[in-house]
């Protein structure tokens, strides 16, 4: 009987039990008959313990890094692609045969890909409520696709607005509205970005990086004003995949 050579891949973040990567790959893994795989959620309370996950999980293979610590993660690692050097966050991991550790950034590759089919030529400009490290893939996608955008913070920061200042006009001018936040996430399903919602119109999509619950009140509501939705399931699926060419290529 020949061994299966093992190989461990797993998801990086706080408070993950929740999460999608874990069934989604266990599924494939089965589904698809990768005989000695397994995934496994790696939560950590802060980024300082992340080397004790590495040291201690032998066979790991690949992480795919969650919130809070896109980010936090880049002091961490060997090496970034270019494109995640651009981004300045990270979503996977890509572990050497030598142990060294690479971060690429597929969020925005996902991000893209599943908004590209809705784009009609009056989607002009882009919203993005949040700047953390989900705000800067879908930022980088935006830019491939030639869609200015404006960061909302709760601050008001460079390239950016706060939550006070939107009102009609700015509803005028952006015509897609992107939920980068984790604003309305399972399960305090209840609670929703302070946007005007009244604004929206069917001119207008609504994009929710949360896929959990598939329509959070960003999304009913919006769609109560005729706009076209979207979650964020379809974006997770994407960088799940270019995840898994990455640690196999």
């Amino acid at each position: 009987m020949v061994d299966t050579v093992r190989k461990r891949f797993g998801l990086l973040g706080r408070n993950i039990s929740y999460s999608f990567s874990k069934g989604y790959f266990t599924d494939k893994f089965n589904s698809e008959n990768f005989a000695g795989c397994t995934y496994e959620n790696f939560d950590i309370p802060e980024i300082a313990a992340f080397p004790e996950v590495i040291k201690n999980t032998s066979d790991l293979k690949g992480l795919n890094v969650t919130i809070p610590y896109k980010e936090t993660i880049l002091p961490f690692l060997d090496k970034l692609s270019k494109k995640a050097e651009l981004i300045g966050a990270v979503n996977t991991i890509k572990i050497t045969k030598k142990g060294k550790l690479k971060g690429y950034n597929t969020d925005y590759y996902g991000f893209k890909k599943s908004l590209e089919p809705l784009l009609q030529p009056h989607h002009k400009k882009a919203l993005i409520l949040g700047t953390g490290g989900a705000s800067k893939g879908v930022a980088f996608a935006l830019d491939e696709l030639d869609i200015p955008y404006t960061f909302v913070s709760r601050e008001t920061k460079e390239n950016g607005i706060d939550y006070d200042r939107i009102n009609a006009t700015t509803f005028d001018n952006y015509q897609i509205i992107i939920n980068a936040t984790p604003v309305g996430t399972s399960p305090n399903v209840e609670a929703f970005p302070l946007i005007p919602y009244e604004f929206f119109t069917e001119k207008h999509i609504a994009y929710d990086l949360i896929y959990n619950p598939a329509e959070t009140q960003f999304l009913k509501k919006a769609k109560q004003q005729g706009a076209q939705i979207k979650n964020g399931l379809d974006m997770l699926i994407f960088q799940a995949e270019k995840a898994w060419k990455i640690w196999n290529k």
